[in-house]
């Protein structure tokens, strides 16, 4: 008696654990059926569908596009912040021991990569070619220009803050009359991409709410046209979660949909101008090239589009399908 009801015990926990299996498979094919038929929904309405993808592709091109000039922007800004130099002119009465030593320090200084030695007949030589005042310049008593060390930072120290800081350092030397790092530039681009940064920012944030706005408008839109298929359904029993969900779905492909269309419109501007960026930049003799989004920042649009629809469509869609019940008279 007890082995028969062991074997039954067993025979119930196999049945419990197929039908666990079962429901399992029943949730995940419902949902991509539901993921199907809000597509097949947006297909067979095609033009306000349109219209709205198309909104949404503007709404979250105009972030992205300025993600991408920030992005390139920074790497042009880094680009140059790498060959940032230090001149230091040195005091005219230094002898030469004591000129070598004090080059071999700045050579042994943690944060320097490279060093140039700059002397003062050097100099002379290269303004007389350069400036045309040779005959004048004969003329002088005495080499009135001072030797220049020329001081190459690491690339962990070749920023404007860093850099700065560096040269204060050099300055405090007693060799030392005075230094030179011209970063004013490099302040003026930082405050610039800044600004770009916050601009885009709060203009990103302003379009992202937009595209919640949008897309829960469209699905009220589309709910009140289906009133009456959703009471047939509310009065065949089925629930609130069961009718919600094709028009989560429309939001979520809203959102793709939309983002592949602003992920495209970024493609076709830097295509468009990518020409006469890499004009440009040959004039300057740089390797300069555009760089759009990569695979994973063009997956994040995607996502981040994403989600925005969904946002926007359950905001609304709960409580609109609570507003719609059907007329107890009948």
């Amino acid at each position: 008696m007890s082995l028969l009801f062991k074997q039954r015990g067993a025979a119930g926990a196999n049945q419990r654990k197929l039908g666990l299996f079962a429901k399992v498979i029943a949730f995940f094919v419902g949902n991509i059926r539901h993921w199907l038929a809000a597509l097949g929904d947006i297909w067979r309405d095609p033009i306000p569908s349109i219209l709205t993808v198309a909104v949404l592709g503007v709404s979250l091109t105009l972030p992205s596009i300025m993600y991408v000039v920030a992005k390139n922007a920074q790497s042009v800004e880094q680009h140059w912040q790498s060959a940032a130099e230090i001149s230091l002119f040195l005091h005219t009465d230094l002898s030469e021991k004591q000129l070598q030593t004090f080059i071999k320090q700045v050579e042994l200084h943690p944060k320097v990569e490279k060093v140039v030695f700059v002397s003062n007949e050097q100099a002379l030589s290269e303004f007389e070619q350069l400036s045309g005042f040779g005959d004048a310049l004969s003329l002088l008593d005495s080499n009135p220009l001072p030797n220049v060390l020329i001081v190459v930072p690491l690339a962990d120290y070749a920023f404007a803050s860093p850099a700065a800081d560096l040269l204060t350092e050099f300055e405090q030397m007693r060799e030392v009359e005075f230094g030179k790092l011209d970063i004013e530039w490099l302040r003026r681009l930082n405050a610039v991409l800044n600004l770009i940064k916050d601009t885009m920012g709060s203009l990103g944030l302003l379009l992202c709410i937009s595209v919640v706005l949008i897309v829960g408008n469209t699905i009220r839109l589309s709910i009140i046209n289906r009133k009456e298929e959703i009471e047939v359904l509310k009065l065949v029993g089925a629930t609130d979660g069961f009718i919600q969900r094709p028009f989560l779905f429309t939001g979520l492909w809203y959102g793709f949909f939309g983002g592949l269309i602003a992920w495209l419109s970024i493609e076709l501007m830097l295509y468009y101008l990518s020409g006469s960026i890499v004009t440009i930049a040959d004039l300057y003799q740089s390797d300069f090239r555009l760089a759009g989004l990569s695979v994973s920042e063009m997956i994040n649009l995607l996502l981040m589009s994403m989600g925005l629809g969904l946002s926007g469509s359950y905001l609304v869609v709960r409580k609109q399908i609570l507003l719609i019940e059907p007329d107890s008279s009948i």
